[in-house]
């Protein structure tokens, strides 16, 4: 960290630490909330994959744009997401950042510039690709982050989206989460180039490999791309490589790994290597480290109160709200959504 002892303050540092304590505690809160029922349906945690979410949102402004994945709970929070409305998204309360109605899988906060996330693998490559379109006709030197795995890399959209930012030129960054697997599919077995990044050599836009446990590394390479971006020069490919400890969703025992692997992985830690060089540049000490964790687990139990006990569920005359004003079909065929 010593090579960029200058370039971050104490403020910021420990905004990095705390957005990525707040990630894991949510994601724990989560997975108990899942085993224990009271979340319903699906969710994908992002515990493992902090320092990527982090570093690249601390690299852009207020003004830009970011879209999501599945697993986007950490893009949320590190975009300055609140753990209560999302907890309360979530767990399909009113006072959700969706009302209630987009839950884990498309969470979104259109007003903090994040444009949401999707239950479909890649999907939000060309909404992200859409948004960038729309920086540059606007011409206002905004630009968009946009979030995938590696999974979705072996997506049409992922390539026809590339292509286009490539030859239009346009102002996007896209984030590949490389944490190894694509639900149990190892990265190995699903892909014939295991350097992802050099995907972007078709594209004509650079590909860089970074370290996606590293938050500050994370940051940098963001920060250098975005750079590109608003100077006209066109789209980045970075592949961040990372890990998810946990399986792909809650009924996922992910027997396909090692110890060996996941003890490799956790040795790793975003927030514990992070922590230690903290200590080790003294910017900060055990006792404000420990004051940080314990500030989140407040937080965290506040929002579990507000969005469990506080919180009412959506109202059901309010089901025809936010939907669009056309033809559904219904149990004796098509029926008309009213305009009121």
């Amino acid at each position: 960290m010593a090579k960029n002892k200058t370039k971050h303050t104490k403020d910021g540092l420990r905004k990095y630490l705390r957005l990525m304590i707040s990630i894991r505690q949510f994601e724990d809160k989560v997975f108990e909330l899942l085993a224990r029922d009271v979340i319903k349906g699906a969710s994908h945690v992002y515990a493992g994959q902090e320092a990527v979410a982090v570093g690249a949102c601390a690299a852009i402004g207020e003004k830009d744009y970011i879209t999501s994945t599945h697993r986007g709970h950490g893009h949320c929070i590190a975009r300055g997401g609140k753990l209560k409305f999302m907890l309360a998204e979530l767990c399909g309360k009113a006072t959700g950042y969706c009302r209630g109605r987009g839950g884990s899988m498309h969470i979104a906060d259109v007003r903090a510039g994040n444009l949401g996330a999707t239950g479909i693998v890649g999907g939000n490559i060309p909404v992200g690709t859409g948004a960038a379109l729309a920086c540059k006709l606007r011409g206002e030197g905004q630009v968009t982050l946009c979030f995938f795995g590696d999974g979705a890399c072996n997506n049409g959209v992922f390539h026809e989206s590339l292509n286009m930012a490539g030859r239009w030129g346009l102002p996007i960054v896209y984030c590949l989460e490389n944490n190894l697997y694509g639900m149990s599919v190892s990265v190995d077995v699903a892909c014939a180039v295991q350097d992802l990044y050099m995907r972007s050599s078709s594209y004509d836009m650079p590909g860089v490999p970074v370290d996606g446990q590293n938050v500050l590394e994370v940051k940098e390479a963001v920060e250098k791309a975005v750079g590109r971006a608003r100077a006209g020069d066109g789209p980045t490919l970075l592949e961040l490589k990372t890990y998810r400890y946990r399986g792909h969703s809650r009924s996922d025992p992910r027997k396909y790994r090692t110890k060996e692997e996941e003890q490799y992985w956790h040795d790793r830690d975003p927030i514990t290597l992070f922590e230690a060089n903290l200590l080790k540049e003294e910017l900060m000490s055990e006792a404000e480290i420990k004051e940080v964790h314990d500030d989140v687990t407040k937080e965290m139990a506040e929002a579990e109160d507000f969005a469990l006990n506080q919180s009412p569920y959506p109202d059901p005359k309010e089901l025809y709200e936010d939907v669009y004003k056309g033809w559904i079909q219904g149990e004796r065929g098509l029926v008309r959504i009213p305009e009121n």
